[in-house]
């Protein structure tokens, strides 16, 4: 059951991504730049920490100097965007089976030159926190499959500045129940996630679809390939700022379909270091720009 399950999920995503791609030519696919939009290097799991046991990162993401958002046509931002991220990310084992979760995502947010003749918006830095998120995740099913369920609320902790347009996070709490199932080999993982983004504040829910296999190349590198998809319900109508929506930052509506490599590196049993980097097959309302992430964890 278990099996034939995660082999859905998998089907699923590939067919989605196939479809889409027989619906653009050469010449679009070769404008799509590499993209991941909030991407994480911990992928969803579904497995828990040991009874007090813990781990924590510290990641940096950026997507430097945007212009251009997806969209159906795309279109440009009044500025040039700089997205930065640098977040606190840990678990502990309550029990072996459940696991405590939390994010600290602390914004630095930049609008520059102009990319559009028109100035609605003036240039600015903004330094703020993001969505802090707190969750639990536990393990209900462990015999070669693992099958868990994780449930997190995302903060409305986020700030936003009208002049610029710049917002650091939802200006919304979001409750993210997941479903996750995997399995481990000798040197390879597989796991698939999926669930939903939902939103208050009159912002759309969103359902997430994602899969990811990695493999263990030498002694103490990880190399990983992931799906991930996010495709909004629409079914929200919050009316946000001109000014907010021509950044691209938190705004309503959100779309991706996401595909990538990440790079896990041990320094020791304890201790590493991680790159992350996606390609984007499409998407709405988001960043046409590189998205790259590099982190330092710590196993206690």
């Amino acid at each position: 059951m278990c099996k034939n399950l995660l082999l859905i999920t998998t089907k699923t995503l590939k067919f989605l991504f196939i479809k889409k791609l027989k619906t653009l030519n050469m010449k679009k696919l070769s404008i799509l730049l590499l993209f991941f939009f909030s991407l994480n290097l911990l992928a969803q799991s579904p497995w828990t920490k040991k009874k007090n046991e813990g781990y924590v990162q510290l990641s940096f993401t950026t997507i430097a100097n945007y212009d251009k958002l997806f969209g159906n046509p795309d279109y440009s931002t009044n500025r040039k965007i700089t997205d930065n991220t640098l977040q606190l990310y840990g678990e502990y084992g309550l029990t072996d089976k459940t696991t405590l979760i939390a994010s600290v995502p602390f914004k630095m947010v930049k609008s520059g030159g102009l990319a559009q003749p028109i100035s609605l918006t003036i240039g600015e830095s903004k330094t703020s926190l993001g969505n802090i998120q707190l969750g639990i995740k536990h393990n209900f099913y462990n015999k070669k499959w693992l099958l868990s369920g994780q449930l997190t609320v995302e903060a409305n902790t986020g700030s936003y500045e009208n002049a610029s347009g710049l917002r650091t996070g939802y200006d919304a709490w979001t409750l993210t129940p997941l479903f996750i199932a995997g399995r481990g080999f000798d040197k390879w993982y597989i796991q698939a996630s999926t669930g939903f983004d939902i939103r208050t504040n009159d912002y759309s829910s969103n359902y997430k679809l994602g899969g990811e296999i990695g493999y263990k190349a030498i002694d103490w590198l990880w190399i990983a390939g992931f799906l991930d998809g996010v495709a909004s319900l629409k079914n929200g109508d919050v009316a946000l700022p001109i000014q907010n929506v021509l950044t691209g930052l938190y705004v309503n509506n959100q779309s991706y379909a996401a595909f990538g490599l990440k790079f896990i590196g041990e320094i020791n049993n304890k201790t590493g270091v991680n790159l992350g980097f996606g390609g984007a097959l499409a998407g709405r309302n988001v960043a046409k720009k590189p998205a790259l992430t590099f982190g330092l964890y710590h196993k206690f």
